[in-house]
C-alpha cells in the first residue's frame, strides 16, 4: 500500500498530499459526528456515499459554471481536488426551518421561510463554529468585501441550483452548508471556489411527501436508519455504488 504524507485529519475526511504540484488527496470516512463533537458514532458506508455524492453533485455545479476544487474521483473512498486556502467561515444556507434557527427564533421546524436565508459562522470547534456577521468576516480579515459578495453569489446559484435538482428526485432541500478557498492561478490572479463536499452530511434533506429526514439528522437525533437514508439519496441520484457501499481500507500514512 503506498504510504502517503497526511496534511490534515478533520472529522469525516483525510487530507493527504496530491500526486502532482496543488493537488490534495481527499479520504472519506465512515466517522460521524454531531453537535460540536460531542456525539461521536460510525455510519458504515458513508465515506463511499460522501464521496460519490460529492463528485456527481460537484460535476453538475461545474456544468452551470460553479467553480469548485473536484478535479476527479480515485476510487471509492478518494478523490483528487485542488489545494485551496480555505476561507474560515461555514456559509449556511436555509430554505425551510430546521435545527438551530427553529430554536433560536421559536419557529416550527418545517416552517417554509419568507425566503431563503445566508448565514456564516466562524470556522474554530473550540468556540464551537459561532455565528457572526458580515462585519465580522470582514473586520477581522476572513474575507474581504469582495470575496464575501463572491460567496453570497455562488451560494445562492448553488441553491437555486440545487433546490431544483433534489425536488426532481422527491427531495426538499431545508438547508445545508457550504465552504469556499482562495485559488492563486498562474497570472497572479486569486480565484474564489467551492471547496469541502456537498452530501447528506451537510444538507438536511426531507423526502417531498412524507417529510421523512433523509440525512445526518437521523443520526442527530438517534432516529436509526442513518446507512439506509443515505443509500436511498445515492439511489435516487442514480449514484448508488453496484453491489452497495462496500467497505475499503483507509490508506498508509505517514507524518
Amino acid at each position: 500500500m503506498v504510504r502517503r504524507k497526511q496534511i490534515y485529519e478533520g472529522k469525516a475526511k483525510i487530507l493527504f498530499e496530491g500526486p502532482e504540484p496543488g493537488t490534495i488527496v481527499q479520504y472519506f470516512k465512515d466517522d460521524a459526528t454531531a453537535f460540536n463533537n460531542q456525539k461521536k458514532g460510525t455510519i458504515t458506508g458513508k465515506g463511499v456515499l460522501n464521496n460519490r455524492i460529492t463528485e456527481y453533485l460537484f460535476q453538475k455545479l461545474g456544468e452551470i459554471g460553479v467553480p469548485t476544487h473536484f478535479i476527479r474521483r480515485l476510487n471509492m473512498r478518494e478523490q483528487l481536488v485542488r489545494e485551496v486556502e480555505i476561507i474560515p467561515i461555514e456559509v449556511v444556507i436555509r430554505n425551510i426551518a430546521a435545527g438551530s434557527i427553529s430554536k433560536r427564533f421559536a419557529i416550527p421546524e418545517g416552517t417554509q421561510l419568507p425566503r431563503s436565508i445566508v448565514e456564516y459562522y466562524y470556522k474554530n470547534d473550540a468556540l464551537g463554529d459561532p455565528l457572526v456577521s458580515e462585519e465580522h468576516v470582514t473586520a477581522f480579515g476572513w474575507a474581504t468585501i469582495q470575496e464575501l459578495d463572491e460567496i453570497l453569489s455562488l451560494s445562492l446559484r448553488v441553491n437555486d441550483y440545487l433546490s431544483g435538482l433534489f425536488l426532481g428526485i422527491g427531495l426538499k432541500l431545508v438547508d445545508f452548508k457550504l465552504e469556499f478557498g482562495r485559488v492563486q492561478h498562474e497570472n497572479g490572479e486569486v480565484q474564489i471556489i467551492l471547496a469541502d463536499e456537498i452530501s447528506p452530511d451537510n444538507c438536511r434533506l426531507w423526502d417531498t411527501k412524507t417529510n421523512e429526514k433523509m440525512d445526518k439528522d437521523r443520526f442527530r437525533r438517534d432516529m436509526g436508519g442513518v446507512e439506509e437514508a443515505y443509500q436511498e439519496v445515492a439511489r435516487r441520484l442514480g449514484i448508488m455504488p453496484e453491489g452497495g457501499p462496500r467497505d475499503m481500507p483507509g490508506p498508509a500514512t505517514m507524518q
